[in-house]
C-alpha cells in the first residue's frame, strides 16, 4: 500500500507559515502583500478558482482585488487595466486568469505584466530565470509538486524522474525543477515511442496530460512515487486524476490522491509567490 501524499495537510502547514510571515511583514512595513486577480468572461471553472484565490488571500492576511471584466472586453481595455495594476503600489502580484476569451491575445497580456509582479511566473523573463536556476518566482503547480516531495522526505537527486506532458504551465517547468533538484529527467508526450516502457523506468512519475485514468498499473514500476497533476470530471460528476488510482496505489511507494493532492498546493504557492513579490 502506497503512502498517501496529503496535499491538504501540507498546504495547510505552508499557509500557516505564510500567515506568520505576513504578520511580521505587516508589522515592519505597515501594509499587507497585495494580489490582483483579473478574470474576463463567464468561465465557471475560472470563477471557482478566482473565488478560492480571494478566500486564500483573506486567510493569510493579504490585501486582494478581483477585477471581473465582461466577455466583450477589448484588448486595449485589458492592457490598460494591467498597466494600472503595474503602477499600483498596493498590488505586488498580478494574475490574469487563463484561458481568456478567443478574441484576446494571451501572450500580449502576459508580456505586459511587470515581471516583478508576475506571480504565475509565465512572463518569458521569469521563464528564462527558471531555466538558469536564478528565479524569484516558480509556476505554482510545479512548485507545489516540489513542496509535496520535499515535505514527504522524497529527494529527486539521483533518481529517474519521468514527466508525462510538455505544457508551458506544468510539464516543461516541472522538468526543469526536477533537474535543478539533481534528478535525471525524461519528458514524455504524444509522440513518445513505447510510453509505458519509459514510464516503468521512473522512480518519480509526474503525470500532467489531462486524460482521466490514463496511467494504469502497467506503466508504473513497483515502489515508484506517483504524482498526479490531472483534474478531470467523469460523466457522473466525480473528479478524477490522470492516474488510475485504484490500479496504481497498491504498487506505488507514495501517491497523490485527486482531489486533495496537488490541487490544494497550487493556490498556496501563489500566496508564497505574492509574499516574495511584496518582500
Amino acid at each position: 500500500m502506497a503512502k498517501l501524499i496529503d496535499g491538504k495537510l501540507i498546504s495547510a502547514q505552508i499557509r500557516s507559515e505564510i500567515k506568520e510571515e505576513t504578520n511580521v511583514f505587516i508589522k515592519s512595513h505597515g501594509y499587507a502583500p497585495g494580489l490582483a486577480v483579473v478574470i474576463v468572461g463567464e468561465n465557471p471553472a475560472s470563477q471557482v478558482y478566482v473565488r478560492n484565490k480571494a478566500r486564500a488571500c483573506e486567510e493569510v492576511g493579504f490585501y486582494s482585488e478581483v477585477h471581473a471584466l465582461p466577455t466583450e472586453t477589448t484588448q486595449e481595455e485589458l492592457n490598460a487595466l494591467v498597466d494600472r495594476l503595474n503602477a499600483d503600489d498596493k498590488i505586488h502580484g498580478i494574475l490574469v486568469q487563463l484561458p481568456l476569451p478567443k478574441h484576446l491575445d494571451e501572450t500580449e497580456v502576459l508580456l505586459r505584466i511587470d515581471p516583478n509582479k508576475d506571480v504565475d511566473a509565465f512572463h518569458p523573463y521569469n521563464v528564462g530565470n527558471i531555466m538558469i536556476g536564478n528565479y524569484k518566482f516558480l509556476p505554482c503547480t510545479p512548485a507545489g509538486v516540489m513542496a509535496l516531495l520535499e515535505r514527504s522526505g522524497i529527494d529527486p537527486a539521483g533518481k529517474n524522474c519521468v514527466v508525462i506532458g510538455r505544457s508551458n504551465i506544468v510539464g516543461k517547468p516541472m522538468a526543469m525543477l526536477l533537474l535543478h533538484a539533481n534528478g535525471t529527467v525524461t519528458v514524455c508526450h504524444s509522440k513518445t515511442k513505447d510510453l509505458a516502457a519509459v514510464c516503468r523506468e521512473a522512480d518519480i512519475l509526474v503525470v500532467a496530460i489531462g486524460r482521466a485514468d490514463f496511467v494504469g498499473a502497467d506503466m508504473v514500476k513497483p515502489g515508484a512515487v506517483v504524482i498526479d497533476v490531472g483534474m478531470n470530471r467523469r460523466a457522473d460528476g466525480k473528479l478524477t486524476g490522470d492516474v488510475n488510482f485504484s490500479e496504481v496505489e497498491p504498487i506505488a511507494s507514495a501517491i497523490t490522491p485527486v482531489p486533495g493532492g496537488v490541487g490544494p498546493m497550487t493556490i498556496t504557492m501563489l500566496l508564497k509567490n505574492t509574499l516574495t513579490a511584496a518582500k
